[in-house]
């Protein structure tokens, strides 16, 4: 793949700024999915004083091959991070928290109580804050999802990541229909709770492709889509395979919205909860 486009400019983390967030998150023992995924926009998070949490810990037990998350053996779960949380959320003065997770395969419930929990503390401790779960399939179990529906997010988030053609080279462990039946079963538990997913492009999926995946999502009532571009962690992850061009993005976005999407953003740097606070606000307009 040729080397990154002029668009392709990210601002920079400052040494003043990540040690000051990172000083929090060692106090209170958290993880954050901006550090652990390498997300190209933590300098301007984390300048602005926010961040997405990942629970349960920094090891996932699955290899997706796109993912710079950390694999393997993952320990147990501590049972004061939700508290922690919550506590981070106050000291940062988030108006809308996003937490997410490693996947758990090697947990009965796959973190959903872990997720509730959170919910919960969040909410007792910032009862004027807006929360978003951005969750794993659950192993495709109902019960776990309903753990986390019940425990009333404003916003169950599941990405779907890439179009159903690319899941044995990108997440081999997953399966497109499961993470859609999962959207679609948070509807059905809990109707008012907005659903949300997120593709990322430029792994070689073809724009009819595409298409589908949105004519897929939004036939499941999902809510809101992100849509953003693929950037390889590392040598050991897949290669790009193509740079989307932003003129790209706003035809994606536009047939997006055709599609029947409530708020969809879209463009090179988009992430799954990049400026996430803007889709709970359009959605509540």
């Amino acid at each position: 793949m040729e080397a990154k486009p002029g668009w392709l400019v990210v601002k920079g983390l400052t040494a003043e700024v990540r040690e000051e967030m990172q000083s929090l998150f060692d106090e209170l023992s958290l993880q954050t999915v901006c550090q652990n995924a390498r997300c190209p926009n933590i300098g301007e998070c984390f300048g602005s004083k926010t961040a997405t949490f990942m629970i349960l810990g920094n090891i996932c037990t699955r290899n997706c091959r796109f993912c710079a998350v950390g694999k393997g053996t993952p320990a147990s779960p501590d049972p004061a991070e939700p508290v922690h949380v919550a506590e981070a959320v106050k000291k940062l003065g988030l108006k809308h928290a996003v937490i997410t997770s490693v996947t758990r395969d090697d947990l009965a419930d796959g973190g959903a109580g872990q997720f509730a929990e959170a919910i919960r503390r969040v909410r007792v401790l910032n009862p004027g804050t807006t929360v978003e779960v951005l969750v794993p399939d659950f192993g495709g179990s109902i019960e776990a999802l309903e753990t986390v529906v019940k425990a009333g997010p404003d916003i169950l988030n599941h990405n779907v990541e890439t179009v159903p053609g690319l899941y044995p080279h990108v997440r081999p462990e997953a399966l497109f229909d499961r993470s859609l039946r999962l959207l679609e079963n948070s509807k059905q538990i809990s109707p008012g709770i907005a659903t949300k997913s997120g593709i990322m492009l430029g792994l070689g999926e073809t724009e009819t492709e595409v298409l589908e995946v949105f004519k897929s999502l939004s036939a499941a009532g999902c809510d809101i889509l992100t849509i953003g571009q693929y950037l390889r962690p590392s040598k050991k992850h897949i290669p790009v395979h193509e740079y989307i061009a932003p003129d790209r993005f706003k035809y994606y976005k536009a047939k997006a919205l055709e599609s029947g999407f409530k708020y969809v953003a879209a463009g090179p740097f988009v992430r799954s909860s990049y400026r996430a606070v803007e889709g709970i606000k359009l959605l509540r307009q």
